[in-house]
């Protein structure tokens, strides 16, 4: 007759075995739900959409989007750190994961120690614009000019904490000058106001804004980053006007729970290696006027890397302005 502790051991090796072998069948054709902290149509739910479907054919299983948007993204970062870790649920998060830290006081979750990481999706470029009535038609002549004209400027940003704001803290950093900064709730009546001259100057995502440059209703002044954007290669980049230090980009990652098992995680880093070299996501991240990640970004060691480097690079940006979101 067995005793307790030889059944309770048992049991435990029962479980050991087991949970392996859920995970290699995973995901068995069972629904994924991709939470996206965002509502639905904005730039991060338009990249989790179409990483959702290509990942969907790579693993045998639809990717089904939960938008829980509020609080600058935390509300639904912090439901992923809640759920199963089973794979079933993952996070589409944008560069909020990094900046979430400098603000918010109490945020909940630390973004390095409470999710496993996948990888990289897209990167979202941004672009400084400004009134078209403004005197300097250049990034070049604009800088002295900014720096000339700092107190009678303002810039325009889609709300605090949001990635129109991140750019332009970074922008206002590089240039060692503090312009009137002027929020508003989205990007949307930024840009009506920056049209009609009410504002001076703004900062945002090409997904964003890719319209009223390609009407000529605004005047792009720099992609804000090293190089050229492949949609909008007439728009110069800061580094070659004269400011190498300005690199700004809005990437997007996926997550999963703490404690997903490696196997379940192996299996989602490979379909989104997969996903962001597959040539239809490819063009529909082009015509959003995002990037594609290369292969070697959608992998968890290098999301953990960069995830840490820009934690680094934003939180002292952030706390000298001395901005919180709470």
């Amino acid at each position: 007759m067995k005793t307790l502790s030889q059944l309770t051991l048992a049991v435990l090796c029962l479980a050991a075995v087991a949970l392996p072998a859920d995970a290699q069948n995973y995901p068995g054709g069972k629904p994924i739900t991709a939470v996206v902290p965002f509502a639905a149509g904005g730039p991060t739910d338009k990249v989790a959409r179409e990483i959702g479907l290509v990942m969907g054919r790579h693993l045998g299983a639809p990717v089904i989007i939960d938008n829980a948007a509020g609080a600058g993204g935390t509300i639904g970062a912090r439901k992923v750190v809640q759920a199963k870790n089973d794979g079933y649920t993952v996070l589409i998060h944008h560069i909020g994961m990094a900046t979430a830290p400098a603000l918010y006081r109490k945020l909940g979750f630390d973004p390095l120690k409470d999710y496993e990481m996948i990888g990289e999706i897209a990167d979202v470029p941004m672009v400084l614009l400004g009134n078209k009535a403004l005197t300097p038609i250049s990034f070049r002549e604009l800088v002295p000019y900014v720096k000339a004209n700092a107190a009678k400027l303002s810039l325009a940003n889609a709300g605090i904490g949001s990635a129109s704001h991140l750019c332009g803290l970074l922008f206002q950093s590089a240039l060692q000058t503090e312009l009137t900064t002027v929020p508003y709730k989205g990007t949307a009546p930024a840009l009506v106001d920056l049209m009609g001259g009410q504002v001076n100057l703004m900062c945002d995502q090409t997904t964003n804004v890719a319209g009223q440059i390609k009407a000529d209703a605004v005047r792009p002044y720099a992609a804000m980053q090293p190089v050229r954007i492949r949609g909008f290669k007439e728009i110069p980049a800061a580094a070659e006007e004269g400011m190498p230090g300005i690199d700004v980009k809005i990437w997007h990652a996926m997550y999963a729970p703490k404690g997903t098992p490696k196997a379940v995680l192996e299996k989602l880093t490979s379909a989104l290696q997969a996903a962001v070299k597959d040539p239809d996501f490819r063009a529909k991240m082009a015509d959003l006027g995002a990037e594609a990640a290369p292969a070697d970004h959608a992998r968890p060691e290098f999301l953990r890397m960069h995830l840490a480097e820009e934690i680094s690079k934003w939180t002292p940006i952030i706390k000298k302005a001395g901005v919180y979101a709470d």
